[in-house]
């Protein structure tokens, strides 16, 4: 027969899958009773509609059931009250509300998806990558900035919307990556337009990063709106450290605008990763050749311009050649990355997501909380 010690120290491993920390941390397990071989547990939800309760259930029975001498487990669940909850939040965010990531020693990687006109697949293009670093294990964060235009929950297949305990918002999860958008916060649903005005995007954007908890990322993508207004400058001012990632098509006529999108970091301050030219030429299905739909070349033009305008080196991270799939997989929720990958545009796109996972969390602009040695 277990001891209660025994029962708590193995719940210690069973993590609540949406906050991804120890049921026992989060103060979630109430009461453990221990009769022979049968276990009683106890477990408090952060809220009554919470949508993981039944995989919580399931965590919490396997983990028991493992102890030597236990061959029954009931689980009973209740609700945390709202003391609980407060303290949670304060437990996860602390007392005060910030931006977790522009706390000193945060070390997630921030990429702002931008581009200078919409329609070059810009959404489709941050979609694939957050579901490509995630598969190769990172924890990804997709924020959908685009206030008006939101196309993420779509194209990421997200249907629930986030879970609030004491004002803090569970962001939902789908193919491994935690997203935020504006859809589960209008009424009238995806039909309903966002009347906003500069102040309020502000503020929209500011919430999405101060009142959801987005855990201990490696990784956050923000799917920009096209252009150079309110948002992206928002996004300097938020996310001061955010690098900008320009998406263009092969058209001059498209990339001299896309120019424009990362001449903005010469105003904000901010790093331009990299330049990724999407709906490149691609080979005509019956007799090979190229096919070069939407022109050549700019995907190198605004590098080159950029490169010369900001003096540094920015590259063209990749081309990814059209394919009428990533268009049909973000209409149905299943990024091409998952649905067909190895054709020739997901091989493009995951080699792009490589080369952004191979960048170091590093401590660039990071406060390391030393000070010089008094002279003696």
């Amino acid at each position: 027969m277990p001891s209660v010690d025994q029962v708590r120290e193995v719940l210690g491993t069973v993590q609540d899958p949406e906050i991804r920390r120890p049921i026992t941390e989060l103060g979630m397990v109430e009461s453990i009773e221990v009769d022979g071989a049968t276990v009683d547990v106890r477990v408090l939800l952060t809220v009554s509609g919470c949508p993981m309760r039944d995989e919580i259930t399931t965590r919490v029975t396997a983990a028991v059931r493992s102890l030597d001498g236990v061959d029954n487990v009931r689980v009973a669940l209740g609700v945390m009250d709202d003391d609980q909850r407060t303290k949670l939040r304060e437990h996860l965010r602390g007392p005060a509300k910030d931006i977790p990531f522009t706390r000193p020693g945060n070390l997630t990687r921030i990429y702002a998806v931008a581009s200078g006109k919409g329609g070059v697949g810009k959404s489709s293009v941050t979609t694939n990558l957050a579901v490509s670093l995630a598969q190769r294990g990172l924890a990804v964060g997709l924020l959908d900035a685009d206030i008006y235009g939101h196309s993420i929950p779509r194209m990421l297949g997200v249907t629930a919307a986030p879970t609030v305990v004491d004002q803090m918002l569970m962001p939902p999860e789908s193919h491994g990556v935690r997203a935020i958008s504006m859809l589960p916060f209008k009424p009238g649903g995806a039909n309903q337009p966002v009347a906003f005005r500069g102040p309020m995007l502000h503020r929209a954007l500011e919430q999405f990063l101060t009142d959801v908890w987005w855990g201990d990322l490696d990784v956050l993508l923000l799917d920009l709106p096209p252009g150079t207004g309110d948002i992206a400058i928002s996004t300097a001012q938020l996310l001061p450290s955010a690098e900008l990632l320009i998406v263009t098509t092969p058209q001059p006529a498209a990339a001299e605008v896309a120019v424009r999108a990362g001449m903005l970091a010469e105003q904000t301050h901010q790093k331009v990763a990299g330049v990724i030219e999407n709906m490149s030429g691609f080979p005509c299905p019956h007799c090979g050749e190229p096919i070069d739909l939407f022109g050549m070349g700019g995907g190198q033009l605004v590098a080159a311009a950029l490169s010369e305008a900001l003096g540094s080196n920015i590259p063209v991270l990749g081309r990814i050649p059209f394919d009428v799939r990533l268009r049909e997989g973000g209409d149905a929720g299943m990024p091409l990355v998952l649905s067909a990958p190895t054709s020739p545009a997901a091989t493009a796109l995951t080699d792009i997501a490589a080369q952004l996972a191979a960048k170091p969390r590093g401590l660039a602009g990071v406060s390391l909380g030393l000070a010089p040695a008094a002279r003696r």
